[in-house]
């Protein structure tokens, strides 16, 4: 196209790039325009039966798994493909080998990974039992005697299992030796069917360390066999409690369910003997959670075992829980974090959508932050602030990616950043503003900004540098929302298209787009400018204050945006007698160019013009945001 053809004024707000790869936002049979699931919308579904055994000699997990998988797709299935992330811990596996030499969060022990035996699967039309499989590094495809068919078809996988417990599961998972014993934190632990969606098919990126997880939502029933003394919590609801705890310590789990004040069910004296539980040889805990995307639990004989009860909006409760070492028992460290579990989830259910999970427990262990559903693992010498952070920050994920099932593997933005930006209002809500938080200071962004190495929001967390991963799958896409709620939209406009979101695409797929139309029709305003310019290039923020030039009727006022990122202008009039006005200009503004002037009318003498007062864009030149007259 020539230059005289091109057009005139802001690309983005003349939709140069409407159909940008990233922004092809046309409905489809699948996804509506409107950012909603369309008619023929579907998810597969898969029931776990899992038995496993702890031995806490040699530190391994051996078990069996039954899977009921269920294909609502419009298409047959001649096989299944599911994810075996043990396998990355071992020594040739693809995120071993792309670990830098310098290293990263995600090094960790090596091991033999997911070693499977006795597969068998099983489709309910016919055909015979088939053992008939192969794994590829975190892959695992098992082939199907018969084709599986569309609409409902079922098929049933079933394995035996083992894997040995690493020190350092990739900041995932893990044990730690403590005082009174090791204690185990498990996950990534069995094998689990891959999503197959309408996007890509068959979602089998291997998994390297920094993309996360992306799962379709099914039912579990787990039962976990530990050595006498041990206690073990897990994702969802504790079915035979009466079974494994002492009759006193059973008395204590109901009584705390009920209490608003944290209550120990094991407490610091009790730590390390056997009093607490029922029987003094092997015991059995069985777990169930429905509607969730995985498992995962944590085991030791070193637990202080506290809760208290979650108040949920909708008159429903919930049971916050915290387990951890006697090391861990100070006042400003894991004796609060029940408290944190508690008011965390509260706040969110409260302002956002109501906690879905009968339980929600921290487990202190060797581990920086890490969620599943109903169950988070922080580190166990976090104190404080540090502490009602990283709890507030795993449990804000029950939200994003438990509730709302995004694709962590391809879009990190979309939890992490979410998470974030929830656990900025969480974190001003908490006890009249006890702990601070830096969402609200969003200078502190404008060095990464001007860094020429900055990466995009859009850019894959596997491929992303480590130095930009916490700005662009964290940081920036939290600011990007405040931007969305308190600097254009408002809280009102806002708080309705995002809770409108969450509840249409609870326990569903949202794609990017899907996020972006939503926003846009409950909201009622065309946004393709703003995600196009925050969330998908590495343009910037810089509007300027120019002239102020009186006139007769009052000021002639020049605004000028300096760099590609077109905005809303909120102007602060300050005058002379102290007196201040607020005035706004639309984003509209900036259609024909990057200069705009407005006659202001006043019969005041007029002593500072200013940009944003509230200072909540990540301008990239604050100096130019004001201009004061002489």
């Amino acid at each position: 196209m020539s230059s005289d053809n091109q057009p005139k004024g802001d690309p983005i707000l003349n939709n140069q790039w409407e159909f940008d790869d990233f922004l092809y936002r046309r409905g489809n049979m699948y996804r509506t325009a409107s950012g909603y699931p369309a008619e023929n919308y579907f998810q597969n579904a898969a029931e776990y039966n899992i038995k496993a055994e702890l031995n806490d000699q040699t530190h391994t997990i051996s078990g069996h798994i039954d899977i009921v998988y269920t294909n609502n797709s419009p298409h047959k299935l001649d096989y299944l493909w599911l994810n075996v992330q043990q396998n990355s811990l071992r020594p040739d596996s693809r995120a071993t080998l792309t670990i830098p030499m310098d290293g990263s969060r995600f090094d960790s022990n090596l091991t033999n990974g997911l070693e499977v035996s006795h597969v068998k699967a099983e489709v309910k039309t016919g055909g015979k039992n088939t053992d008939r499989f192969s794994v590829n590094d975190t892959r695992m495809k098992v082939l199907m005697p018969a084709p599986i068919n569309a609409r409902g078809g079922k098929a049933t996988v079933k394995m035996d299992f083992q894997f040995k417990i690493p020190e350092k599961g990739k900041d995932r998972m893990g044990r730690v030796n403590t005082e009174k014993g090791v204690i185990y934190a498990i996950a990534q632990w069995f094998p689990k069917v891959a999503v197959y969606d309408d996007v890509v098919g068959w979602n089998i990126e291997p998994y390297l360390g920094a993309g996360e997880f992306y799962y379709d939502y099914g039912n579990f029933d787990v039962s976990i066999t530990v050595p006498s003394g041990y206690v073990v919590v897990g994702s969802g609801t504790l079915k035979n409690p009466e079974k494994v705890l002492s009759k006193e310590a059973y008395n204590r789990f109901l009584k705390a369910q009920r209490s608003d004040e944290t209550k120990y069910i094991v407490s610091p004296e009790e730590v390390g003997g056997t009093t607490y539980t029922k029987s003094s040889g092997k015991q059995t805990w069985h777990f169930s959670i429905k509607n969730s995307r995985d498992f995962a639990f944590a085991t030791s004989k070193a637990f202080i075992w506290d809760g208290a009860r979650i108040n949920l909006p909708n008159g429903k409760t919930s049971f916050a829980q915290s387990v951890y070492p006697v090391e861990s028992n100070t006042g400003n460290g894991w004796k609060r974090s029940t408290e944190y579990v508690k008011a965390s989830i509260e706040h969110y259910s409260k302002k956002w959508f109501p906690y879905p999970y009968p339980s929600a427990i921290n487990v202190a262990a060797e581990i920086n932050g890490m969620e599943y559903p109903g169950v988070s693992f922080c580190h166990w010498k976090s104190k404080s602030s540090d502490l009602w952070g990283v709890t507030d920050h795993e449990f804000g994920h029950n939200w994003f990616p438990m509730i709302v099932g995004s694709n962590e593997r391809r879009y990190p933005w979309m939890d992490e950043g979410f998470n974030t930006f929830i656990n900025f209002y969480s974190t001003k809500n908490f006890n009249k503003g006890e702990y601070k938080t830096h969402l609200d200071k969003p200078g502190v962004i404008n060095r990464w900004l001007k860094n020429p190495i900055r990466e995009s929001i859009s850019t894959y967390p596997d491929i992303v540098q480590n130095h930009n991963l916490g700005v662009t799958a964290y940081y920036k896409p939290a600011l990007g929302l405040r931007i969305l709620r308190e600097y254009i939209l408002g809280a009102e406009r806002f708080d309705e298209a995002f809770r409108s979101y969450i509840k249409t695409w609870a326990f569903k797929h949202p794609q990017p787009t899907d996020f972006f139309n939503h926003i846009e029709s409950v909201a009622g305003e065309n946004l393709n400018w703003f995600w196009r310019g925050w969330f998908y290039s590495n343009d910037n923020i810089d509007m300027e204050v120019g002239d102020v030039l009186k006139t007769n009727k009052g000021y002639i006022i020049t605004v000028n945006k300096l760099t590609e990122i077109p905005m809303p202008v909120k102007l602060q009039v300050e005058f002379a007698d102290k007196s201040i006005q607020n005035l706004y200009l639309p984003v509209e503004v900036w259609q024909r160019g990057d200069t705009w002037k407005f006659l202001f009318k006043t019969e005041k003498t007029v002593r500072a013009v200013t940009i944003d007062p509230e200072r909540i864009l990540p301008d990239i030149s604050m100096e130019n945001n004001q201009k004061t007259l002489d």
